[in-house]
């Protein structure tokens, strides 16, 4: 016995553990007082599951034994104290067992599923022999009828492509199916039978296959009896228009309604019914369907019959579909079997002929489409129903809506045995599938009579709603994903909380011979109903014996029905074909049950905290198969037996020697039992919860049936209660069924937890778990019950209470949960609602008992302590204001009159009031009377009939402390008034002072308690209206509060439209704000985002006008000042002007740049007062140039103009383009004329003087060029964009350049950057980091050597990526201004002077910037000596000389700060120098073209390159190959790639780089052919490098050298790089000017 090794009764140590006490009994007599057997093991049993003669043990740590008759191994006994151990499901962790009548299973951590035991049916899922298998004779080829080691079953989807598996929870096993629970709440199944609740006529079934009817529904629980299926489902909401038919009747009513009655909430048209019923053959003893052999017979004792023989013959009907509904002898009713032989087909039946039978089912199936066809249109738009007939009689609804030709192709492949019934009956198996003759003549006579006991009308008032999908098609194809994915969504939001729903369905399908469907007939279910008389009956487990059924609901109670030949049943109600209620005594909760063979197991609460057991069902046991003869036959009712006289469940004596039971198990004719020992109280403690909270549940259900509903549904209750106070009751109401739904699923959720297979964590308890639920709960149920006694509401409601129960007065003291109370004054109904706070105390009280338990060091103790902290403060605030309440409505009762009555609100507390003068306002008249009056959310002060309201959440009270008055002041601040008040006495003071101080405190969130005198929160949140007049009249704010004042951040909002939302400071707004005003006349809103100061709009920000202007820049007080951008215009995107400069008090004053979309010209100089005032430029679209005077917004004076064609008039200008006085005009072609001009440039010019016409050897004239010189009358480049400079100075701190402190201007880059972080929420990840590193403050102050230099050039970097460092706005802006410049019509050949002067200046005052931030670093060109050497890739960002030394760095702003500029400034830049070399680029390009034609050898030639420079041959991938004279391109290929790379680079300083490795590439390709203390000189040099130009084709060289030489660093013009410089342009001019090269 290899298998017992790891037994847990092999251990030495056999101490009983503390819990999973395993009990286990079998009934022996009715009047034998039954002794269970305690079975000792080492090792808690954490689950056990019993089967007809064999059981499993789930131990702790995941191992399963079994016991009792293991048929699959071969018939051996294995006694339940010796249990056996599953080696297989040794390391596999199983969590759950399930035994079925001879089979087992099992469900693993991981969710996989293992099967063994008797595989006949398919019940193990497997189909092949193999090695923990064997079979019998005649059984090999359909698979083992044995599983001996338990294999896995692999539940795959196979509707997802790809396939997944499915992790299975839960597993139950009846006698030849398995139902699987996944952990998507769906329902998988296999093996045999119509329980199985699958569209297939296939049988057995061995894979896994998915419920289809079940799809889209939250199943929670799976039951298997021995041919019979439950599923316990979470329901779905209510259909639409049982929403609005509740919404009419509230109409009707006149006042709010709802029904706290399960029955009629959940209402659906008959036409959606779909009994899917099939009526069984009466069987006759001897006569029945064959099944195959079952190997169980030969394990049968002698008191059971089982004369067939495995060859007793085969079946003329043993069709696919038949099996399902097998009523053979082998089925075991109450204990029982019948042997039975094959069932012949009845030739003396009503349809002898073939033909007959075919009309006949035609004619059914015809009749099947019709009456679909008919109910589809009766059940407005439901498509998902499955009709059928209405009655009872639709014994073919077997095809379960499927037509017989939709079922015809399962038929084609029938066996041998199928075929030759099929021919005997002479009908085609094409029309006559699944339906044997006999079914056929049972289905006939059900058209004269009805199969159930109960009538029609009972039929008819039994159905239910939407069985499901529809049944028709391909399971792929009924997988309705839109409708699973909508039901799903609204079942995670209903059980979001985690709680077990009490909403539920009990759906049930297989056999229903003996009622256990519960449909109120016998007919058998081929897939899933719902039990229409369960449906909010909140069932919370459902139960199956092996003929019977059983659930349990929330309220303790248990509903059975099927077969009660025992009195298994709990009742002797007639018919049991329909659940009814087990007759329990009052006071009995049951929590848990189970079904066995022929008996039912309840485990309940009893008088004392310590579980009680019921049992009812067979109660003699000596010959079971004596009850085989009193069992009925289908299709006949069943009643109780007349021997028993009570069917009433009995208690049993020894369970209170149990210990505390959590469990119960039955099976076959064995019951089982799981108990716990109270070791230091816990396990009582927990009953203890458990046992009180269901309890509390019944308590409450019983106040909303008897009291809440009648009063409600009370039609003239909205007159009389009144309107405030029938609001407030139906309040009440709602409230009261959400802590009803709340302690119904937590009275649930602990019978589950005590239940608990894997364990009992404390920490995972609701009450610790969902805390907040708990706590909001109970708070809004008793917030509601104070609203409804403080409005009086009790007074008007008992009066109401006694004219509605009448004689049920005596309801009130049942009510009462300690029955003491009476109901004949209106504080009885109070005692009575306000009952459920009682239970917070219990709550606390159990945790604190719990928590004894363990260390004060563990988890376990640290949630218990909480929890019980929690719940001991609730319930001791909650107590307070219930006593509050009390308190309130006793001082309306007292000042009761119109004046108070307006104050009088249903959230509004007394608190504390000054009617005895013990509070008054200083300074007060003599005869004044003032009242002063503390609520819970306002302070009111009352002169005559005047009343101050001043809200608590905006109020502040600080004593007086001045000690010469003698007064015992109080301050009291509010937003828009202060005051002083006096007590009468010192004890009076400070009782108001806590007063004010809890209250404002519980107002601001805090608890309200232990708050000292004067200690409220000066900052806070809070709401507030201002009524006074000022800035705010009649605004509301929401937002911080210092002191009485607006301070931080809030919202405020004006009656006129005006919204202000940002940061205030003392009252006022200041700081980052967003606001808008609306704009009346527009009927849009202006709105500005930016900076604040004092109330006024000052610093930067961005201003949107109703008009579609928008305004980015620079106010101060409200008005436009410094620089700014204002873009005009109607269109969306594209603006019809735009104005770049500077702005004063809201003007256009100063350097700006004006470009008129509209008219195509851009306009660049100053300004006064929004006209054009001084020194400009005007470019135009069609490459018009001036520059000149402007006054009066007018072109007055002189000035230059030049044309597209460099046409050029120079002289006086009277108005734009009008030209009137002496001037001279310069053509393209060198001639002039020079006299009195005027006229308009565009329309023609009238002249009077001299035309000049220069000789080509005259000189040029020097006067008359300096007249036509650009640059004369523009704006100097110091002088543009100084605006720009003074506000990053303002940001920096300083007054003017250079003005301010240095440590001041860090603090503000600081500051800066920390609101930024703080107040921009769409910041990515990078630039958060970039943020971080800025934060800190740079060393600024020591003396700059080349670390230095380079730790500034790197800060310099990272500051000028974010533009919310004042260095990178800076560095922002001047990138923006500069494109609004050059960009567009200003892309202007003439303007790349300015252009390169302004990107010089843009460095001076950058640099003058960075030394004021940087004090150490010294003037331009200083050099930096004695420092340690710079890594190399630094090299060409710096100007260093390398000695054999050190490292020489000189300083300047070129190589400081131009890196970081001119990258963002170089597409306009160069396209202004690509324009200005246009005409030389021409020529350039087209020799470079011809040039390049030529082969190698004949350019280098033709260049005068020395031969000894030519190489030879050249590498191609490593490999030499010789170059002859018509190859191109093959020569010097490294040093024309290197200059190749100038386009890529940027600065002068980056291009010089590039120049200068070229030199070295050439230099290098040429040593290897000289000596190697070969020198250069430039007649070698030159022509060689030009060649490398020629090859290199680079486009626009002449501009990239025009680039470096205005903008390189001075410190380079004069070495070596300047002279690689010079070199490189010569070679451009030498390309340019000479046609012969």
């Amino acid at each position: 016995m290899e298998n017992r090794v790891d037994n847990p009764l092999d251990e030495e140590d056999l101490a009983s553990p503390d819990r999973g006490l395993l009990h286990i009994w079998q009934p022996e007599g009715h009047s034998v007082q039954l002794c269970p057997d305690r079975v000792l093991l080492s090792k808690p049993v954490l689950q056990v599951a019993l089967g007809e003669h064999h059981g499993l043990l789930l131990i702790q740590g995941g191992l399963v034994y079994s016991f009792g008759e293991l048929s699959w191994r071969h018939g051996q006994r294995v006694p339940v104290e010796g249990p056996l151990l599953e080696i297989s499901l040794v390391r596999r962790t199983v969590v759950r067992v399930a035994a079925g009548s001879f089979h087992c299973g099992a469900v693993t951590e991981q969710g996989s599923v293992y099967m063994w035991g008797e595989n006949s049916a398919g019940q193990c899922g497997l189909n092949k022999r193999g090695g923990a298998t064997y079979s019998t004779a005649g059984q090999a080829d359909k698979g083992p009828v044995f599983v001996a080691e338990p294999c896995p079953v692999s539940v795959v989807d196979s509707e997802v492509v790809p396939p997944v598996a499915v992790r299975v929870i839960d597993l139950a096993c009846g006698r030849e199916h398995n139902l699987a629970l996944s952990a998507q709440n769906e329902v998988w199944a296999w093996g045999s039978g119509c329980q199985l609740g699958l569209v297939t006529t296939t049988f057995p079934v061995w894979k896994p296959h998915k419920v289809e009817h079940l799809a889209g529904r939250h199943v929670i629980q799976v039951a298997c009896g021995a041919f019979h299926s439950l599923a316990l489902v979470r329901r779905l909401p209510p259909q639409s228009f049982t929403t609005q038919r509740a919404s009419e009747q509230r109409e009707q009513s006149q006042s709010p309604r709802y029904l706290l009655t399960p029955e009629d909430s959940f209402v659906v048209d008959d036409t959606h019914y779909c009994p899917l019923g099939v009526e069984l053959p009466e069987v006759s003893p001897g006569k029945g369907c064959p099944r195959r052999s079952s190997p169980r017979r030969r394990l049968q004792t002698a008191g059971k019959s089982g004369t067939s023989s495995p060859a007793s013959g085969s079946s003329p009907c043993q069709s696919s579909i038949h099996s399902q509904f097998e009523a053979g002898g082998d089925t075991q009713t109450d204990g029982s079997s019948a042997s039975s032989s094959g069932r012949r087909t009845n030739r003396n039946s009503a349809f002898p002929d073939g033909l007959e039978l075919q009309a006949l089912l035609q004619r059914l199936s015809s009749q099947s489409t019709e009456e679909r066809d008919i109910n589809h249109n009766t059940a407005a738009g439901d498509n998902t129903s499955l009709s059928s007939h209405t009655s009872d009689e639709s014994c073919l609804s077997s095809t379960s809506e499927v037509s017989v030709d939709q079922f015809a192709p399962c038929y084609k492949d029938e066996s041998p045995v199928k075929r030759q019934i099929n021919e005997s009956s002479g009908v085609s198996g094409h029309y006559l599938p699944a339906v044997c003759v006999e079914e056929v003549r049972v289905c006939l006579e059900g058209e004269r009579k009805i199969s159930s006991p109960i009538d029609i009308n009972q039929a008819a008032n039994r159905r239910l709603s939407l069985p499901g999908t529809p049944t028709y098609g391909s399971p792929c194809g009924r997988r309705l994903k839109d409708c699973r994915s909508s039901s799903a969504g609204r079942i995670l939001e209903e059980a979001a909380d985690g709680l077990p729903a009490l909403e539920t369905e009990v759906w049930s399908w297989g056999r229903g011979t003996e009622g256990q469907l519960g449909h109120g007939d016998q007919l058998a279910r081929l897939q899933p109903l719902c039990i229409k008389r369960l449906t909010g009956e909140e069932v919370i487990k459902v139960a199956a014996g092996s003929h019977h059924s059983l659930a349990l609901t929330a309220l303790c109670q248990v509903y059975s029905w099927g077969s009660n030949l025992c009195g298994q049943l709990g009742h002797d109600n007639n018919p049991v074909l329909v659940p009814h209620l087990a007759k329990l005594s009052d006071g009995v909760r049951v929590w848990d049950v189970c079904g066995g063979q022929s008996h039912s197991l309840f485990l309940s609460d009893g008088d004392c905290v310590q579980p009680i057991l019921f049992y009812c069902g067979q109660q003699q046991g000596p010959h079971p198969g004596s009850i085989q003869s009193q069992r009925s036959l289908p299709g006949q009712s069943q009643r109780s037996p007349s021997r028993l006289d009570d069917v009433r469940p009995m208690l049993l004596p020894f369970c209170m020697d149990m210990g505390y039971i959590s469990s119960v198990c039955s099976g076959g004719q064995s019951c089982a039992a799981l108990s716990d020992h109270n070791i230091m109280g816990f396990i009582s403690a927990i009953h203890e919860l458990a046992s009180r909270e269901r309890r509390f549940y019944c308590w409450l259900s019983s106040v909303g049936k008897l009291l809440l509903t009648p009063l409600r549904n009370k039609e003239n209750i909205y007159t009389s209660l009144g309107e405030s106070c029938a609001l407030r009751f139906f309040s009440l109401c709602e409230s009261f069924v959400r802590l009803t739904a709340l302690i119904g699923r937590h009275s649930a959720s602990l019978s589950s937890f005590l239940r608990g297979v894997q364990g009992r964590d404390v920490t995972s308890l609701a009450l610790l778990m969902h805390t907040e639920h708990f706590v909001n709960t109970y708070k809004e149920y008793c917030s509601a019950v104070g609203n409804f006694q403080v409005m009086g509401g009790f007074q008007s409601l008992n009066k109401v209470a006694l004219d509605c129960l009448g004689p049920q007065q005596s309801w009130f003291a049942q009510l009462t949960y300690d029955g003491s109370a009476s109901a004949d004054a209106p504080a009885d109904l109070v005692s009575l609602l306000y009952q459920p706070l009682q239970q917070l105390h219990q709550y606390s009280r159990v945790l604190l008992k719990t928590e004894a338990c363990y260390d004060v060091k563990t988890t376990e103790y640290l949630s218990l302590h909480q929890g019980f902290c929690q719940y001991e403060s609730l319930s001791s605030s909650q107590l307070r204001r219930m006593k509050e309440a009390e308190i309130t409505f006793a001082f309306w009762q007292a000042h009761s009159g119109k004046t108070t009555e307006i104050l009088r609100l249903p959230q509004r507390r007394v608190l504390c009031e000054s009617s005895n003068r013990s509070l008054t306002l200083q300074n007060a008249g003599r005869f004044s009377n003032h009242w002063f009056i503390l609520f819970n959310d306002a302070l009111v002060h009352t002169q005559s009939s005047t009343h101050h309201i001043y809200p608590l959440s905006s109020l502040w009270v600080k004593p007086v402390t001045d000690s010469s008055s003698g007064l015992h002041a109080m301050k009291i601040t509010c937003p828009e008034e202060s005051f002083t008040v006096v007590a009468s006495t010192p004890q009076e003071k400070n009782k108001w002072l806590r007063a004010l101080n809890q209250a404002v405190d519980q107002v601001l969130g805090g608890g309200g308690q232990g708050s000292s005198p004067g200690t409220t929160a000066i900052s806070r949140m809070a709401s507030y209206a201002f009524t006074g007049e000022g800035r705010f009249k009649d605004a509301k704010y929401t937002g911080g509060w210092l002191a009485g004042r607006v301070h931080g951040r809030g919202t405020m909002k004006w009656p006129d439209g005006r919204t202000y939302c940002g940061n205030f400071k003392n009252g006022q707004e200041d700081g980052y704000g967003e606001c808008l005003v609306p704009n009346k006349v527009l009927n849009k809103a202006d709105s500005y985002s930016g900076q604040w100061r004092d109330g006024k709009i000052r610093g930067f920000g961005k201003y949107k006008y109703a008009s579609g202007e928008v305004y980015e820049g620079c106010f101060y007080d409200g008005q436009r000042h410094g620089y700014g951008m204002l873009s005009s215009g109607k269109l969306a995107r594209t603006s019809s002007s735009v104005f770049i400069g500077q702005w004063v008090h809201d003007k256009k004053t100063g350097y700006g740049v004006y470009d008129d979309i509209t008219r195509g010209e851009k306009y660049m100089g100053l300004w006064l007062d929004d006209q054009r005032h001084g020194s400009a430029v005007v470019v135009t679209q069609y490459g018009v140039y001036y520059e000149g005077s402007f006054k009066d917004n007018k072109m007055v004076g002189a000035g230059l103009l030049v044309s597209e064609d460099d046409t050029a008039f120079h002289g006086e200008f009277s108005d734009d383009w009008a030209v009137n006085g002496k001037g001279l005009l310069s053509l393209a072609n060198g001639d002039s004329l020079e006299g009195q001009f005027s006229g308009e440039w565009a329309a023609g010019l009238k002249v009077i003087g001299t035309y000049f016409k220069p000789p080509p050897d005259e000189p040029e004239n020097k006067d008359r060029t300096s007249l036509l010189r650009l640059g004369q009358y523009v704006v100097t480049a110091d002088q543009r964009w100084i605006c720009v400079f003074d506000e990053c100075w303002s940001r920096l701190g300083c007054s003017a350049v250079g003005r301010g402190e240095r440590s001041t201007a860090w603090d503000n880059i600081a500051i800066a950057i920390a609101s930024a972080r703080q107040h921009s929420t769409d910041l990515s990840r990078s630039h958060t980091k970039l943020l971080e590193s800025l934060e800190c403050i740079p060393q600024h102050e020591e003396p700059v050597t080349a670390t230095n230099y380079e730790n500034i050039r790197r800060y310099l970097t990272k500051a000028c990526e974010t533009p919310l460092h004042p260095l990178g706005w800076l560095m922002e802006t001047l990138v923006t201004v500069y494109r609004m410049t050059f960009v567009g019509v200003g892309s202007n050949r003439r303007l790349l002077k300015q252009a390169v002067q302004e990107i010089q200046a843009y460095l001076k005052h950058f640099f003058t910037v960075v030394r004021f931030l940087f004090s150490g670093l010294p003037d331009e060109g200083v050099v930096l000596t004695n420092t340690p050497a710079l890594p190399s890739s630094n090299a060409h960002n710096t100007n260093k000389h390398n000695t054999a030394e050190q490292w020489v760095v000189v300083v300047s702003c070129s190589s400081l700060l131009l890196p970081l500029l001119l990258p963002r400034l170089y597409p306009p830049l160069f396209t202004l120098y690509c324009l200005q070399e246009e005409q030389e680029e021409v020529q350039y390009w087209e020799r470079i073209l011809r040039l390049n034609k030529l082969p190698d050898q004949s350019l280098l030639s033709s260049l005068g390159v020395k031969e000894k420079f030519w190489p030879m041959s050249m590498s191609v991938l490593g490999e030499k190959k010789q170059i002859v004279s018509s190859s191109r391109d093959a020569c010097f290929v490294s040093a024309v790639e290197t200059l190749q790379q100038i386009s890529t680079t940027f600065t002068p300083s980056d291009k010089l780089q590039v120049i200068q490795r070229t030199f070295e590439e050439l230099t290098q390709e040429v040593k290897p052919m000289l000596n190697s203390d070969f020198l250069w000189c430039m007649d070698d040099l030159f022509p060689l490098f030009l060649y490398v130009v020629l090859r290199a084709r680079i486009r626009n060289l002449g501009a990239e050298v025009s680039l470096i030489e205005d903008l390189m660093d001075p410190n380079f013009q004069h070495g070596e790089l300047g002279l690689m410089l010079t070199t490189l342009k010569a070679c451009f001019f030498q390309i340019q000017q000479e046609s012969n090269v």
